[in-house]
């Protein structure tokens, strides 16, 4: 059974995600903090009571944008610590995951909060406090064809055809359509693999490209970059000869 601090600014956002968090059976006790210096003094309690103590905190689930010190520079103090609790952030605000990750959190919740992306988190929290065993919500086998993506609390579902590139950001990827980006929480490597056969190309360490939505393929002194979209990216030399061959391949049919 875990034991959670839920933290933030906002008192209606707070009462909502205690309320989901009693909700789950996973989780045994949970408290709230108004802002970052109650959740410090809380949290610093369980530290002194020890992970076994009475007053242990097993997880964070922190908001980012609040007054004074703010979600991130809290986990940030946090790192400091032999054995923090697990973070998970909770925020309205999609721009901060990737130094989330850097923070080493467990998960990125946008708000408004899903009863069924919260429960997910929980899981990740779950399995990494020992408990591998604990329930799962049931999901559907993923289509090929389509990637979920959460935008302001609401799963929205983006077609692979449409996504012209992909880039990394540590272990999330921004996917990029004609209508803009989307954050998600998936490896590039992942999405090379399950998309190589789909027409998709890796580039460069930090870029994935779908060979349809390539423009051109500019040859300069010593570079090599291709134009997708109105973005030109820079294609590294250990994967010119092989987009080159597959570019040739695709025209002659």
């Amino acid at each position: 059974m875990l034991r959670a601090l839920a933290v933030d600014d906002e008192r209606p956002s707070l009462e909502e995600l205690l309320y989901l968090l009693h909700a789950d059976p996973r989780v045994g006790s949970v408290e709230g903090a108004g802002d970052a210096t109650g959740a410090l003094r809380r949290i610093t309690r369980a530290l002194e009571s020890g992970p076994d103590g009475p007053d242990a905190i097993d997880v964070v689930f922190l908001d980012i944008q609040m007054p004074g010190l703010d979600g991130l520079e809290t986990a940030r103090l946090l790192t400091g610590f032999a054995h923090p609790p697990l973070v998970v952030f909770v925020t309205a605000h999609e721009d901060f995951a990737v130094r989330a990750f850097d923070l080493k959190a467990v998960d990125y919740v946008l708000k408004p909060v899903r009863k069924e992306r919260l429960a997910e988190a929980v899981r990740r929290v779950a399995e990494l406090r020992g408990g591998a065993a604990a329930p799962r919500i049931p999901v559907h086998e993923p289509d090929p064809d389509q990637l979920p993506v959460e935008l302001g609390g609401v799963t929205r579902f983006v077609a692979v055809d449409d996504i012209t590139h992909v880039e990394a950001q540590g272990d999330y990827a921004r996917l990029h359509t004609d209508r803009g980006s989307h954050l998600v929480r998936i490896p590039l490597s992942t999405l090379e693999d399950r998309w190589r056969s789909r027409g998709f190309v890796r580039i460069h360490r930090r870029h994935l490209v779908a060979l349809r939505h390539i423009g051109e393929l500019r040859l300069g002194a010593g570079t090599v970059s291709v134009l997708v979209g109105d973005e030109e990216l820079q294609v590294s030399r250990r994967h010119t000869r092989e987009l080159r061959d597959l570019l040739m391949r695709r025209t002659t049919g």
